[in-house]
């Protein structure tokens, strides 16, 4: 960490290089300032931080970030700072298509630029739907500029007929009753009605609440902030304080990469498998880390899921939702938990280390955070499986399956792409039983584009009827972290470049066995190099524009679905344009 006590020369801000000089481009940069109806002690020898904000009209976890942006300035005025609010693209998970992750590094690209670009000395990220907390952190992590984390916090809790809701959780559960016959047009309009009830990101431990809870363990954001509900009053004081803690920052040139450190990986992950947390949370934290020159792999993600237990009772593993979880304790009383699993030096934006930032932490309901000695699971939430299908790696969420499924062999049917999936999926000439394994082809980086949430893979309406709730699935996709089920998830290298996945046949017998971390297919190597010389890669999609970069510089899952070219090394110092 930088000195404690650095001396607060105006002078040494990076804005001082927009603001301060007694030349032209500093008069224009000054008039224009004051065209916007601030005055010379408004913004002189002041650190000028940047708010990020991620607020649209089409990304409903966000609506709250208008009033939110406002508490930020005021946090900002009153630490003596000089706030500008910018807007960048809003990442909305339930509208963009083919999937949010498909823009995840275009909006951690235009972050990035943002910070270099404007005469900003500190940034607070204002986030929380699910791609764009990565992508933010992604941003400022590259630009390495002194930044704080603001998550958006969770929703609260739905409710229909007096049961509690889970957004996204119950969508899937309720929609499967309803194919089954069991639920009425009414009912689902119901519950429509009443399953997202306030402004803030999924009340289930899904990708937004595992990693707003990652950027705090990763020593990005306030202690706590994170389980704090959208719409809670503290909330909007934790946003004022955000304001306050990044004109510290900026003084103390406080920089990502300062604290995203090998230690403070190695808490993140542990977070991840006590929390029961997405599994989109590998790829995330695998690029984050990438930014940040750490290498992260599959096999340390394996490792400590066999280390640490699931001790969040939140769906889809548990029964609780998040507005609980923040009642339990939040994210300090899990933490005080698995203490002794955390690298409790690693330091935080609170100026403090993470293990002081746990000083004083309890755990409220041992319901809903459960202590290690009674788990929700008895391993970590993600393990990660190898084998003939997948040599560079799969993963499951087996705290979310029936265990029956977790040692299963069963024959293949398979479906070359997502529009074949819908088209065939409920055709009973299939006829597919409950040991049939459903195979998903062309749905990964390249082939979908954007590795969508398409994993948890439907199961077809005839065995729903006849009350079939899980079968083994999989894929080269993801799946939402709020969904559920034996998915199989993130093979690779995926199809769509010619892994073994995209050689799969109808009627071929694949075997998992989640204890021995094992994926195979029942094929004899000959058989396969026959099959591999017959496939032929489909036509590219994209021929300029966006497409056509993603589809050239994207890494395959285990490498964090990250841009090539923004890996190659560090840039030099930003040069004298001035």
């Amino acid at each position: 960490m930088p000195d404690p006590t650095p001396t607060r020369d105006p002078s040494t801000l990076r804005s001082a290089r927009w603001w301060a000089p007694d030349d032209q481009r500093s008069f224009g940069h000054r008039s224009r300032l004051k065209q916007m109806g601030f005055n010379t002690e408004d913004f002189q020898a002041k650190p000028t931080i940047g708010i990020l904000n991620t607020w649209s009209e089409v990304n409903n976890c966000h609506t709250h970030f208008r009033d939110r942006a406002e508490e930020v300035k005021r946090g900002v005025w009153q630490a003596g700072g000089f706030p500008l609010e910018i807007p960048v693209m809003s990442l909305s998970e339930s509208f963009m298509k083919p999937t949010s992750m498909y823009y995840r590094n275009l909006l951690a690209l235009e972050v990035e630029e943002t910070l270099k670009c404007y005469p900003i000395d500190g940034a607070v990220l204002m986030g929380g739907c699910d791609k764009t907390v990565p992508a933010l952190i992604m941003g400022a992590t590259s630009a390495n500029i002194p930044s704080i984390f603001l998550p958006a916090g969770p929703m609260l809790k739905g409710c229909w007929r007096g049961e509690t809701l889970g957004s996204g959780t119950d969508m899937w559960k309720y929609w499967a009753e309803r194919q089954a016959g069991n639920l009425c047009e009414d009912s689902w309009s119901e519950l429509e009605d009443g399953i997202a009830r306030s402004p803030g990101h999924c009340m289930t431990m899904g990708t937004a609440s595992t990693m707003t809870a990652i950027a705090e363990v990763l020593g990005l954001c306030l202690p706590g902030s994170t389980s704090i509900p959208a719409v809670h009053s503290t909330h909007a004081r934790m946003a004022s304080q955000c304001g306050r803690q990044i004109v510290e920052l900026a003084w103390d040139k406080v920089r990502p990469r300062d604290l995203l450190t090998e230690d403070a990986f190695h808490n993140a992950i542990v977070t991840d498998m006590a929390l029961g947390g997405s599994t989109n949370a590998i790829i995330h934290l695998i690029a984050m880390a990438g930014r940040a020159g750490v290498s992260l792999t599959l096999d340390q993600f394996d490792e400590i899921s066999q280390q640490v237990q699931v001790i969040a009772n939140i769906r889809p593993c548990g029964e609780h939702v998040m507005e609980d979880f923040y009642d339990a304790g939040g994210i300090l009383g899990l933490l005080s938990q698995v203490k002794e699993h955390l690298r409790l030096d690693a330091p935080t934006v609170s100026g403090k280390t993470l293990g002081e930032n746990l000083e004083g932490a309890e755990v409220f309901d041992e319901d809903v955070i459960r202590p290690l000695s009674r788990p929700v699971g008895k391993a970590g939430g993600t393990f990660v499986l190898r084998g003939n299908l997948a040599p560079d790696g799969a993963v499951i969420k087996p705290t979310a399956a029936e265990e029956r499924l977790l040692s299963h062999r069963g024959p293949a049917v398979v479906f070359s792409d997502y529009a074949d999936l819908k088209d065939r999926i409920h055709d009973e000439s299939l006829g597919l039983t409950a040991d049939h394994v459903i195979v998903l082809q062309n749905a990964g980086p390249i082939g979908a584009p954007g590795i969508p949430e398409w994993g948890m893979l439907p199961i077809p309406d005839y065995l729903l009827k006849q009350g079939v709730r899980d079968m083994l699935r999989i894929s080269d996709a993801r799946m939402s972290g709020t969904s559920y089920g034996a998915c199989v998830l993130h093979v690779a290298p995926e199809s769509a470049i010619g892994g073994p996945l995209a050689l799969v046949q109808d009627g071929d017998f694949i075997e998992v066995s989640v204890a021995e971390r094992k994926l195979h297919l029942d094929v004899s190597d000959e058989v396969l190099e026959e099959r591999r010389s017959q496939w032929k890669p489909r036509p590219k999609r994209f021929q300029r524009g966006y497409g056509r970069l993603y589809a050239d510089e994207i890494t395959q899952a285990p490498e964090g679905c990250d841009f090539r070219f923004l890996h190659q090394g560090e840039d030099d110092d930003e040069p004298d344009i001035f």
